[in-house]
């Protein structure tokens, strides 16, 4: 028995040895967050890895270019707590985790809009721990040398949409033939709804899970109440109105996450 003790023991040390080895590794090799203050990222580990048919679509756009419904329906729908957190949401992911437990599988993530941008910026979609580690490494240094509207500009730009689709100047010609700048309320619903999984949802553009899930976060917004909400259309049209671009909402006082059931073909959000 003193013998097998003695052997967990030393095996946990090597094990905790080998955990702050890798950490001191990921600390010196990791990229230098602070060049985003003033750098564009002209491309993203998600775009190199892009193999599909259809040509790559990315076009940078400032903050400035981005509609104001866009920025808030995306804070809405995938970190209602971004503005008020420093990178990590820990009740999202109490709540993730408890709810695939629940379920005996990952039906729901609990990344920030950070998080999600270390991982599109510098990292892969696999789930390997050492990944992660790497993940929470950067969000840290993402949050500590750039601001949230810098944070959440640079998020727009680069985040995939669809096959080959890449940032919101490239979603609002893709899938409504206008720019960014000029989206309604309801495209940036929509288009806010579909980012758990925006390839699969591209094929089925007015399922019944993505029209409910537009209209909760439109609902959130304030769209149904103060702008006259209407159905989306079954092949969406440009709007060409002209918006008053302003500053999104610091804080939105509740999210979707209690509503928001992933669908089973997601698998790259926890």
């Amino acid at each position: 028995m003193a013998t097998l003790r003695k052997k967990i023991f030393f095996s946990a040390i090597i094990t905790f040895g080998l955990f702050w080895l890798f950490v001191l590794y990921a600390q010196l090799t990791l990229p230098n967050a602070a060049a985003l203050k003033i750098q564009n990222p002209k491309t993203t580990a998600f775009m190199e890895r892009y193999k599909g048919e259809k040509p790559l679509q990315y076009a940078w756009v400032p903050y400035s270019q981005i509609a104001p419904a866009l920025k808030e329906a995306v804070v809405v729908a995938e970190d209602g707590s971004f503005f008020l957190h420093s990178g990590f949401d820990w009740r999202a992911l109490r709540d993730a985790f408890r709810k695939n437990m629940k379920k005996k599988k990952i039906v729901r993530g609990g990344s920030t809009i950070t998080q999600q941008l270390a991982k599109n910026l510098y990292l892969s979609p696999s789930r390997n721990p050492l990944r992660k580690i790497r993940e929470t490494l950067i969000t840290m240094q993402l949050e500590q040398n750039l601001s949230k509207q810098r944070i959440l500009e640079i998020y727009l730009n680069v985040i995939e949409w669809g096959e080959g689709v890449y940032g919101a100047e490239a979603a609002a010609l893709h899938y409504f033939n206008t720019s960014a700048s000029r989206l309604s309320g309801d495209q940036s619903a929509w288009l806010a709804a579909i980012l758990p999984n925006p390839k699969f949802y591209e094929k089925r553009r007015n399922s019944r899970y993505i029209r409910a899930k537009a209209s909760r976060i439109a609902a959130i917004m304030g769209y149904k109440k103060d702008r006259g909400h209407k159905k989306l259309e079954e092949e969406p049209k440009p709007v060409l109105e002209e918006p008053v671009l302003e500053e999104p909402v610091e804080a939105v006082p509740t999210d979707i996450y209690d509503v928001e059931e992933i669908a089973p073909e997601d698998s790259e959000e926890f």
